[in-house]
């Protein structure tokens, strides 16, 4: 089973979909926005991505300098929840398969997966 977290409203995230969808697998679609995951399953998935989470982060969304994270010295747990509270800080779109996991920009890293 493949998780997409997912922003409709992203054409990353929709042609990273299309291309699971093309494949024939199965997916759990996650709308991370009214969805998001939790301080716990961000830190799973910047594991499985071998990344640290300041790295899952989307520095160009305003809250980022808002919340005065371009100067962040805290853990990383803390930087989770943040994320959590704050999912469009979440870098899309995010697909988990087992242990392993991609971000998909481009959209064809997921296959990777495959």
């Amino acid at each position: 089973m493949y998780t997409i977290y997912h922003n409709p409203r992203c054409s990353k995230s929709r042609q990273t979909l299309a291309i699971i969808n093309e494949n024939n697998v199965d997916v759990k679609i996650i709308k991370y926005l009214a969805e998001p995951p939790t301080a716990e399953e961000l830190e799973d998935i910047s594991g499985k991505l071998a990344i640290s989470p300041m790295d899952l982060i989307r520095k160009s969304e305003s809250e980022f300098t808002e919340l005065g994270l371009n100067n962040y010295n805290g853990s990383d747990s803390e930087l989770c929840e943040i994320m959590s509270k704050n999912p469009k800080l979440i870098e899309r779109p995010i697909v988990v398969k087992g242990d392993r996991a991609i971000i998909g920009r481009p959209p064809e890293n997921v296959k990777e997966l495959f």
